[in-house]
């Protein structure tokens, strides 16, 4: 679809100025303020923008004291190596995807901290009737190398809405092209607007990656194109210092109410929602 017409150049100035010393080989930058994917200016498609729709991201979700406190309590239990020079916590059911097999194994529930946040998420009317049955925390550090590869999350266990809390520093979520063979993008004016009334520019995919500016302590959820079309990843390049990143997820359709497995579902949900939960 192309890009409306009614975004100023201000509100992409703002972004601009907000992302300028983040800007590393990816082509486009995710502008909060216009849900709109614009091209950097070092690279061929400054200028350019398109719609990037299902990206919902709001800074300070929590203060600095929660900071505090979340990591000093999660550093209270063990963290275990991950891949990519990652650490790990998970709370979760145990699980087989290769097999699609489910079940509680020694799952508790999610750690108590955590009722405070999810409570938060019902000020959000992206997050309406979102009920987590999984969190997992990963620790990223420089010195491991710490990332992790474009990828899908599972669409068989987990629903549309993945919703990722950002500790401790900043960083940069990237989203490589994923299943779009072509992206319309149409060319700011450099005057008033972004004007789509001429033809839009078709992008080819593999030239495309989009930058999501992180902001320490913010909040983003992916969903709808940004969660089932295109990948994401965390490069090594964008871990300055220690970062904690948690995870939310919820149920498939599969799972919630009316599905094939709807009463698996109901027990894990009690078991998530009882806010007791250890590692697993």
């Amino acid at each position: 679809s192309l890009l409306p017409n009614h975004h100023s150049p201000e509100s992409l100035r703002t972004c601009k100025k907000n992302t300028l010393s983040w800007q590393g080989e990816d082509n486009f930058t995710y502008c909060p303020a216009t849900g709109l994917a614009a091209g950097n200016e070092h690279s061929e498609f400054a200028g350019w923008a398109f719609p990037f729709p299902g990206v919902f991201l709001t800074e300070e979700f929590i203060s600095e004291d929660e900071e505090s406190e979340i990591v000093e309590l999660m550093d209270q239990d063990d963290w275990k190596p991950s891949q990519s020079g990652r650490k790990k916590q998970d709370y979760g059911p145990k699980v087989n995807f290769k097999k699609q097999r489910l079940k509680a194994g020694s799952f508790i529930g999610l750690p108590s901290f955590s009722k405070k946040i999810v409570t938060q998420m019902k000020d959000y009317s992206v997050l309406d009737g979102f009920l987590p049955v999984e969190q997992c925390n990963l620790d990223y550090i420089p010195e491991r190398g710490s990332a992790i590869d474009p990828h899908f999350d599972d669409w068989w266990l987990w629903g549309e809405r993945l919703v990722s809390l950002n500790l401790l520093s900043k960083t940069v979520l990237s989203i490589p092209s994923g299943s779009l063979a072509q992206t319309s993008a149409c060319k700011n004016s450099g005057k008033q607007r972004i004007s789509c009334t001429s033809s839009p520019r078709l992008v080819p995919s593999k030239e495309v990656t989009v930058a999501i500016h992180l902001p320490r302590r913010s909040l983003v959820v992916l969903y709808g194109d940004a969660r089932y079309k295109w990948k994401h990843a965390i490069y090594r390049k964008h871990i300055e210092h220690r970062r904690i990143c948690v995870t939310f997820r919820e149920l498939s359709a599969e799972f919630s109410a009316g599905g094939r497995h709807e009463e698996l579902g109901k027990e894990l949900l009690g078991i998530a929602l009882s806010f007791q939960g250890r590692p697993v």
